[in-house]
């Protein structure tokens, strides 16, 4: 990493400290930024009218019938459950090993993993067709399906998720609190009601760093939880393509995967249109993440390779009419076009500098969560469409599944709305950690403290 400059004295800190506030604390959308969130609010408001449909009419506005009784809300499940592991890879993987440029990285993740996992959330209630439906697991539910598991993981994935965003948010917010002019008294009252009192004091300091800890040792465990159980949603339903027992560490490997892309994405967009950004998030940042992205995919590609090349050299039953139709049959362009392009490719790209460069590299990271997503959907829908044991007399419809616009709105709202929650908390609190970058430079709590209490 380039030298970080730290402050010869409390004059130069504070004076760093003023730096800091102007560059990093919320500011106003320009036309840009208006004009994307109302895309995105379009977009969302036209999910939603698809959704009523949905509601009005069943889920006979979908694609789905009793072969295909799973589509691209499962799909898109996977893919955020995958996308939602970053928060435990960049927070607390990098935080417990100590890595000390990750500080300007760790909110970016932190909130691409809570929005991805309410959505993953809410997708589910989506697929159910019929939301009042999601009670029946609570009430009905037995610990001896895997769905339950399912529902518990990402439950309790959410809560940790919330708090490791939170606890270290809480000086944040209270910069924000005491140093932001002009805003309107709504804005004031929340930043006042949800800094819960903070006070600059090095035991509120302390608690914040334990919590931090401690949620960083608890979140990997259930992290990997989450993703090995969800994997077991598919391992334990007999299906061919899905009769594997390394579903857990082939969907960890490519959830880390595709979190590092996403990660990558967002701070290329943090730098392309927040200038000063580029002052915390450096090249050398984007030359970490593309290292880290490379080794990932590395471990993914393996996974890759042993999912496939064991039942593709046995080519038994069931199984070889399901890999005919992705190697070579009707999936087979989209499954190597993400293998190629969505994995191969990028590995070999990156192990140069020179696409490890913000553009460069964001390229390479959209083609990295696209391919990722198209990967969920080669994991759900070539399955379905080859049961062991056929359904007899159904309509030939039923053998093709062919997502309808319904679908499409509604899983494009879904990724919109996602997106929609990471803009929101980008104009409305700090992005960069402020405090965490004052210390990366050696700036104490309690110069932090004596710059807040100046007279503005």
């Amino acid at each position: 990493m380039e030298d970080i400059v730290k402050p010869a004295n409390d004059a130069e800190a504070i004076k760093m400290l003023h730096q800091f506030n102007e560059d990093l604390l919320p500011k106003k959308f320009g036309k840009i930024g208006v004009t994307w969130v109302l895309f995105l609010c379009v977009i969302i408001i036209n999910g939603l009218f698809f959704y009523v449909k949905q509601l009005r009419n069943g889920l006979s506005v979908t694609g789905m019938g009793d072969i295909v009784s799973w589509g691209i809300y499962i799909s898109n499940f996977v893919f955020f459950v995958a996308i939602s592991l970053v928060g435990s890879l960049i927070t607390a993987v990098l935080y417990l090993l100590n890595v000390n440029w990750r500080s300007p990285l760790t909110r970016i993740a932190e909130i691409i993993a809570v929005a991805a996992i309410v959505f993953a959330g809410l997708i589910i209630i989506v697929d159910m067709g019929r939301p009042d439906r999601i009670l029946n697991m609570f009430i009905y539910g037995r610990i001896q399906s895997p769905i339950v598991w399912d529902v518990i993981v990402v439950m309790t994935y959410m809560t940790i998720s919330l708090l490791l965003l939170y606890f270290p948010l809480l000086p944040g917010i209270a910069f924000c609190r005491d140093r932001l002019p002009g805003i309107p008294k709504w804005q004031k009252w929340m930043y006042k009601f949800l800094s819960f009192g903070w006070q600059w004091k090095p035991e509120q300091f302390k608690i914040v760093k334990r919590a931090i800890a401690i949620l960083s040792v608890l979140i990997i465990p259930v992290a990997f939880s989450i993703h090995t159980v969800t994997s077991w949603l598919f391992a334990t339903t007999y299906r061919p393509g899905w009769d594997s027992s390394i579903f857990g560490p082939y969907f960890v490997a490519g959830a880390f995967m595709v979190g590092a892309g996403g990660v990558i994405a967002a701070m290329y967009v943090l730098v392309r249109f927040f200038p000063r950004y580029d002052k915390y998030i450096t090249d050398k940042h984007f030359d970490r993440m593309g290292i880290l992205l490379a080794l990932l995919s590395m471990v993914y590609l393996y996974f890759n390779i042993n999912e496939y090349m064991v039942p593709g050299y046995k080519m038994k039953g069931e199984d070889a009419q399901y890999l005919t139709e992705l190697f070579v049959g009707k999936f087979a362009m989209m499954f190597w076009s993400v293998q190629v392009f969505g994995m191969i490719i990028p590995i070999i790209l990156l192990l140069f500098k020179k696409f490890r460069r913000p553009f460069p590299i964001f390229i390479i990271s959209i083609c990295v969560i696209v391919g990722a997503w198209f990967k969920r959907f080669l994991i759900v829908i070539p399955t379905l469409l080859h049961p062991f044991l056929p359904i007899q007399e159904v309509p030939e419809k039923f053998k093709v599944y062919i997502p309808t616009l319904a679908e499409w709105s509604i899983t494009l709202a879904s990724l919109a709305g996602a997106l929609l929650i990471i803009t929101v908390f980008i104009r409305y609190f700090p992005i960069i950690s402020i405090w965490e970058v004052a210390e990366e430079r050696g700036i104490g709590h309690d110069v932090i403290y004596k710059h807040l209490n100046e007279k503005e």
